[in-house]
């Protein structure tokens, strides 16, 4: 099976064309995407995304993730989708609709040098609703904005919770994140029982008001080098926390990601980059 290794800022994953898609959405893509993942025994991703026709859209993308859960949507996945679509004559157009479990998100791809394009992404209208997230322990209230809960016997945080059609929890920092140890306490925030289908969760230290530095513990896979809905999500709580302006930087391990969010909908550019392709048996 011919596949296609890509990332975009550092989040990586193996992407399928639709031939290829469809036989392993017709098998089991959750055990499937395990071990295409694993990074000893597999090729070694973040993550595994289909690329399958769609009867609402120009394409359909789905993504499983390293444990094999399905994630909603992915920022930084999406831009690689578009890419690696318009690279191989899928589609014939620099601007498409892909449908995903988060709804219906339009990549653009505004330049392209060959191994690398950039691509500007409408990631719609961010849900700030608790029930949305979802979260526990809020019904009723129109959202999450820096409020003290209770993680374990010992921690207690201080978080704003936003869905991009995936849900997220942003903890905001005043210290150096780079040396925080946050796989300590990353997967306690993960599974606990204010998240009943658990979440990503964003550990955030704002530079300037148009600059973040931010870490991203993503459900289901661990700490990663970027996070597109992360990073998304991150500029819309720092908005709503009075932090920063419309435009803002989030600087990742991988990388820089540019998000707009003025009004309604949010926005992100970044680039998409292919690193290799090769042929597994599974």
């Amino acid at each position: 099976m011919k596949f296609y290794k890509m990332h975009g800022t550092g989040n990586d994953f193996v992407m399928l064309l639709p031939e290829e898609s469809k036989y392993v959405e017709s098998k089991n893509p959750s055990e499937i995407s395990k071990q295409l993942c694993d990074r000893h025994f597999g090729i070694g991703s973040d993550g595994l995304i289909l690329m399958l026709s769609s009867d609402k859209a120009d394409l359909k993308m789905r993504i499983f993730n390293a444990d094999g859960s399905e994630a909603e949507m992915c920022g930084n996945g999406i831009r690689c989708f578009a890419k690696l679509a318009k690279d191989m004559n899928i589609i014939n157009k620099d601007k498409i609709e892909v449908e995903t479990l988060a709804g219906i998100i339009v990549p653009e791809i505004i330049k392209s040098d060959g191994k690398n394009s950039l691509i500007r992404v409408n990631m719609g209208i961010p849900n700030l609703k608790p029930e949305s997230i979802p979260i526990l322990g809020f019904e009723g209230k129109d959202s999450v904005i820096n409020q003290r809960i209770q993680i374990n016997d010992k921690t207690f945080l201080n978080v704003t919770c936003v869905s991009m059609g995936n849900p997220h929890c942003i903890i905001f920092m005043d210290y150096d994140i780079k040396s925080f140890p946050i796989e300590g306490i990353a997967p306690d925030v993960e599974h606990s029982a204010w998240f009943p289908k658990k979440t990503n969760v964003e550990f955030a230290r704002v530079i300037s008001k148009n600059d973040i530095e931010l870490r991203v513990w993503e459900r289901g896979v661990g700490e990663t080098l970027a996070c597109g809905t992360g990073a998304c999500a991150t500029a819309v709580a720092a908005k709503l926390n009075g932090f920063t302006n419309g435009k803002v930087n989030i600087h990742l391990p991988g990388g820089i990601l540019h998000i707009e969010y003025e009004t309604s909908n949010v926005f992100m550019t970044a680039t998409a980059t292919l690193v290799f392709e090769g042929i597994i048996e599974i």
